[in-house]
């Protein structure tokens, strides 16, 4: 049995990688806060040693986060110490360990300030605290072991947890019209189809040593605003007897935030397509599955 460590065990990704199918001889051990503490550097280092039922760990998936963007501008020290200290110290283990090491980074580390999708190798600058440890992350794991890949996603949305789609069902039952801000653009990503991504390239890195390493980007294909992604909610939403308020769409300005975000969160899949021959659908089946588990299959 080769046994596979997933950290954010209670998260949507965490949640995913636990629910996909993996190959057979493979099986996922997840963790969340309850019993490893992301800040204790030395925690992590034992937690990969000591591996599962008497073996080993043959791969280590660190999907944890501290992802509270806002909060995150007064709180950097723990943001910093679960964002960067904990994948530097994953990344410690691994290498101690011989084993590949998955991280999963984010589209904040770029400036969205860019016409188009962001490549793997376009310059970062973050405009947050978060989007900055994310970023410190990265480095701490590219410097920390060679047999690596990070993986940046971006939008990550489910039927399970709290997230977008959820929040705009909630609201939208209550109120005729919501607002919803426009121009920040990306693609939604569903947690179900990052899991079964990150899952492709974890098995790859454990059965081949020479499977590719690096940094690669993973969301579902396709552009829309907030806003946009918010019609298309409640336009599949009514097919299956759910609410459907008007969007009124407004600007960034209108709706301040601690933290800044990037106006452009689009995220190109060519790398990973090249190198694990793993392309993306589009964005808007992958919501019409997670309605479905939340609504149901339209009449």
């Amino acid at each position: 049995m080769r046994y596979i460590l997933v950290t954010g065990g209670g998260g949507q990704l965490g949640t995913a990688l636990a629910k996909h199918v993996w190959p057979d001889g493979y099986h996922v051990v997840t963790s969340d806060a309850a019993d490893l503490d992301l800040t204790d550097t030395a925690a992590i280092v034992a937690r990969v040693a000591a591996g599962h039922d008497g073996q080993p760990f043959a791969a280590v998936i660190n999907g944890a986060a501290y992802t509270a963007v806002d909060k995150a501008e007064d709180d950097l020290v723990t943001a910093w110490a679960v964002n960067a200290l904990a994948p530097a110290a994953f990344a410690a283990a691994c290498r101690a360990a011989d084993i590949p090491l998955v991280q999963v980074s984010t589209d904040y580390v770029f400036p969205g300030d860019k016409d188009g999708a962001w490549e793997v190798n376009d310059a970062v600058a973050p405009l947050n605290v978060y989007g900055a440890s994310k970023l410190g992350g990265e480095l701490a794991v590219r410097t920390g072991t060679p047999r690596h890949v990070i993986v940046r996603t971006a939008w990550v949305v489910s039927a399970t947890g709290h997230n977008f789609i959820k929040t705009m069902l909630r609201v939208g039952a209550d109120r005729p019209t919501l607002s919803v801000v426009a121009d920040q653009h990306g693609s939604p990503t569903s947690a179900t189809d990052l899991a079964a991504a990150l899952a492709t390239i974890a098995v790859r890195l454990v059965e081949r040593t020479d499977a590719p390493v690096g940094t690669f980007h993973f969301s579902n294909a396709g552009a829309t605003s907030w806003a946009g992604f918010a019609e298309e909610i409640f336009r599949q939403a009514a097919l299956r007897g759910g609410p459907a308020p008007a969007v009124q769409p407004i600007a960034t300005a209108d709706y301040p935030t601690p933290a800044r975000r990037p106006m452009n969160s689009l995220l190109g899949h060519s790398a990973i397509e090249r190198a694990y021959g793993i392309r993306p659908r589009d964005w808007q089946a992958a919501l019409s599955d997670i309605l479905d588990e939340l609504l149901g299959v339209p009449a």
